[in-house]
């Protein structure tokens, strides 16, 4: 399976391909960072991402795309710039009929370190060692980008939080998710790390 992760915002939005091998690894396809000038308007930044992100989808074609979920912060005009953000990426997603899956930031930081608190550097640091980087990606959105990917991999063996089928279009939606067997044990430590974080 290939996952796009999306780590969303309006100055940096992290962008982190990766493909899924056996035995809970992966491999890094693709990783950045799209920039758009604070000094320019809302509207032509988003198209920035926008056409960005469509590039992206069309040159690796993920078969998911997952992003972090959006909360409340004390600056209002950064956290509507990332929700902004999200919403355009998981429009332009669903606009392909690709499923799209929402993970918290605790949620992605006990996937990837086993701890709900970890730091970026902790969760940098296992990226870097999880995909057999030769060295930790930057800035710290591209390694949340891939990290959120990553922990989409995984999780997606324990429960579905994406869109329902990969579907044609948006009128020929399907019902249903994925069922998995038996967790491994590997998968059981992941989630027992969940619960601990929560």
């Amino acid at each position: 399976m290939r996952i796009l992760g999306v780590d969303p915002g309006l100055t940096r939005c992290g962008l982190g391909v990766i493909d899924t091998l056996p035995a809970r690894k992966a491999k890094m396809v693709a990783v950045d960072v799209l920039r758009t000038p604070s000094a320019d308007s809302v509207d032509l930044r988003l198209g920035a991402i926008a056409e960005a992100f469509d590039s992206w989808l069309d040159t690796y074609r993920p078969d998911v795309v997952a992003i972090e979920r959006v909360f409340a912060r004390n600056d209002v005009s950064t956290i509507m710039g990332t929700a902004q953000a999200s919403g355009l990426t998981m429009g332009l997603a669903a606009r392909r009929g690709l499923p799209v899956a929402m993970h918290t930031p605790s949620e992605v930081k006990a996937a990837i370190t086993g701890s709900g608190r970890a730091d970026k550097k902790q969760v940098t640091s296992m990226v870097t060692r999880i995909l057999e980087l030769d060295a930790p990606p930057k800035p710290a959105d591209a390694a949340d980008a891939l990290a959120i990917a990553i922990c989409h991999s995984w999780r997606g063996a324990l429960s579905a939080q994406s869109t329902p089928g990969a579907n044609k279009d948006l009128t020929e939606r399907k019902a249903g998710g994925r069922q998995g067997s038996g967790l491994t044990k590997a998968q059981q430590q992941w989630a027992e790390a969940m619960r601990r974080a929560k």
